[in-house]
């Protein structure tokens, strides 16, 4: 189908270009932007006036409960969540069940993305088998599976020789590695953070050098062995500063926030909501500006959703003994928007964050309209409200912090390679 979407404001940081534009698709790729081509005929139009014509969202991190918790979400839901919140490529951390650790599980993964058509899934593999940290996997066999990065989602690998021969690895093959930063012996039992709040609500806590202790050590095997990293989600302003220096000594290194933190602290915890049960804590309103300083620097170049739908049962016990995570695909993109609105970042800087600039750390190419590309891209009403809720989520999980805000700027259209696979009341 060829598609013409006019009178949008085109937004695309990878090229530079924030300007009034048409904007025409043929064969799934972009044809144009700014001249609709001599004897161009759409069969079909879009009308984009007052609203934000952009690349589909990049997300880093973003569980979809499949296979091997179903009764929390599955591709099918999530990916229809994904395509509502203007993501059209997201990243599937390992901890599924069974584990991402072979390439058929890899396969499964994709193939469900592909039979549900929404959105780009691309699986991360695990750095070591059942991500138990004892020995490495077969890297190289995965990334031919698929598999865009490599990591061992929140079960850190407390060998530091096991996690040195997986960078060697990963170094000598040109691999990515997305780790968490979590010291296991200093935030196992831990369910907010250590500080004032923790201690009067009588909650286990995790202290803020549970993330910049084993940031210290990543930094260090980074320097030895010379892995290119992506750390994150981060929760400090320590964390954000250390890596901001590694960064300017050459580091090949990177990181990420997830949107929950740069508008929550550990205060929203005060009535033991367990929505706020995140992992890594919410942090103290110091920590919540060092992040987001990060992020107007250029430190932290990506925000991700670090999507976790629960059923409602986990949610419902006292508040340590819930789970943790958050459901965050459709709510990335506006909350975002908050950061620009409150003059934290320049909306473009803001959405390269979101789309060009964690393709370039995932090394892919997306997250850019340019000629020939292929067309991924997300089309949203700035000024438009809405309120979270049970009736405006898709995405099986509702449990979100934000239930009841009312959040400005919202997705009217998503196009996956070109076909339309989200219209706001389509």
């Amino acid at each position: 189908m060829k598609l013409r979407i006019h009178g949008g404001r085109v937004i695309d940081p990878a090229n530079g270009i924030d300007m009034i534009a048409d904007l025409c698709i043929e064969g799934g790729r972009i044809t144009s932007v700014g001249v609709t081509p001599e004897g161009f005929s759409a069969d079909r139009e879009i009308d984009a006036s007052g609203s934000i014509v952009c690349p589909g969202l990049v997300d880093l991190q973003a569980r979809l409960r499949e296979p091997g918790q179903s009764h929390k979400g599955n591709i099918d839901t999530e990916t229809t969540a994904a395509a509502a919140g203007g993501v059209t490529t997201l990243c599937c951390p390992p901890d599924t069940d069974p584990v991402t650790d072979t390439p058929a599980v890899a396969n499964l993964i994709r193939e469900l993305a592909e039979l549900c058509g929404r959105t780009r899934v691309l699986p991360i593999g695990a750095i070591t088998p059942g991500l138990r940290g004892e020995q490495i996997c077969e890297m190289v066999i995965l990334s031919q599976a698929g598999c865009i990065a490599f990591s061992n989602a929140e079960h850190p690998i407390s060998n530091t020789e096991v996690l040195r021969r997986a960078m060697e690895y990963a170094a000598s093959h040109d691999l990515t590695l997305l780790l968490r930063p979590q010291d296991p012996w200093l935030a196992t039992a831990g369910c907010a953070h250590e500080g004032a709040v923790s201690t009067r609500l009588g909650l286990p806590g995790i202290p803020e050098f549970a993330e910049t202790l084993e940031v210290a050590r990543l930094l260090t095997l980074v320097d030895r062995t010379g892995a290119r990293t992506h750390i994150g989600p981060l929760s400090t302003a320590r964390a954000v500063q250390m890596i901001g220096r590694a960064q300017f000594d050459g580091l090949p290194v990177s990181a990420s926030v997830a949107i929950p933190h740069l508008h929550l602290t550990e205060m929203d915890i005060s009535d033991f909501n367990s929505q706020c049960h995140l992992r890594p804590p919410l942090r103290t309103q110091r920590d919540q500006e060092g992040l987001r300083q990060g992020l107007a620097k250029g430190v932290v170049t990506a925000i991700c959703s670090d999507h976790q739908p629960h059923d409602v049962d986990a949610k419902l016990a006292p508040f340590a003994a819930t789970e943790p995570g958050a459901s965050g695909l459709e709510t990335l993109l506006p909350l975002s928007l908050r950061l620009s609105d409150q003059g934290i970042v320049a909306l473009p800087d803001l959405i390269a964050t979101l789309t060009c600039y964690p393709a370039r750390i995932l090394g892919i190419p997306s997250g850019t309209l340019s000629h020939g590309a292929s067309a991924n891209i997300c089309i949203f009403d700035p000024e438009q409200y809405w309120t979270v809720g049970p009736e405006t989520l898709l995405s099986y999980g509702h449990n979100t912090p934000f239930l009841g805000w009312e959040l400005k700027g919202r997705v009217t259209h998503t196009l996956l390679e070109g076909r339309l696979v989200h219209e706001l009341n389509g």
